[in-house]
Parts: C-alpha cells; structure tokens; sequence
C-alpha cells in the first residue's frame, strides 16, 4: 500500500480550515488545471458524514470517475473519506486540523493500493 501525508501551516483557525477542507466549490477552485468536477452526490457546499460525492477528471490524460464517502467527522479536529468506487482497489484520505501558534496545521494522509485496471 503507498502512503502520501502532506503537512501544512494555514494562518486561520482550526473551525474555519476544517470546513474549508470539505467546501465542494473550493476544492474545485483549486483542481481547475485537471478540469477536477463534483458530477454526483454532494456538487456544491459542505459536504458531511455518510454523504458522498462523484470527482470526474483528467489524470495523467485519462478521464476517470472516483466516489467518495465521509466515513469519519470529528469537527474541528478530523474527517476521512473512502474510495467507494473508482480506479484503484483501496484508497482511504484522512484529514487531520491541529491548532498552532500560527493558525492550524493541517495534516493529510493518502492510503491507496492498485490500480483496478
């Protein structure tokens, strides 16, 4: 299984980085370069425990499909999501909000296995 974890110091507070985290409209704002869409489940807004959302983009030139759950919601401190459909066998994403002297240190961990194909 491979594990990618990305650290990094945001100057705002841990409430305000939790939910910017799981803004749909934003993480679309900032994956526009691989034409990254929300096309099913939770498109716009917030999205929250046990909902899902449907990501289609290019990647590497191939167009491809990936569902999601949020299968963990510790607000402000932590939620995860879950592959529940897509191109790889297992992929799981934590997202972890530490207060700290600046702000909040966001901490994200990527588990994934195979590709399906």
């Amino acid at each position: 299984m491979s594990v990618i974890e990305l650290s990094t110091s945001i100057a705002a507070p841990t409430e305000r980085v939790f939910d910017l985290a799981r803004r749909i409209d934003l993480h679309m704002s900032s994956t526009s370069r691989t034409g990254e869409r929300a096309v099913a489940g939770v498109t716009s807004g917030l999205i929250g425990l046990g909902e899902e959302v449907t990501w289609r983009a290019r990647h590497f030139g191939i167009w491809q499909s990936l569902t999601v759950r949020i299968t963990e919601f510790e607000r402000p401190d932590h939620f995860a999501d879950v592959m529940v459909r897509g191109a790889f066998r297992r992929m799981e994403h934590h997202h972890y909000f530490d207060a700290s002297s600046n702000g909040t240190m966001m901490r994200d961990r990527r588990m994934g296995s195979n590709l399906n194909i």
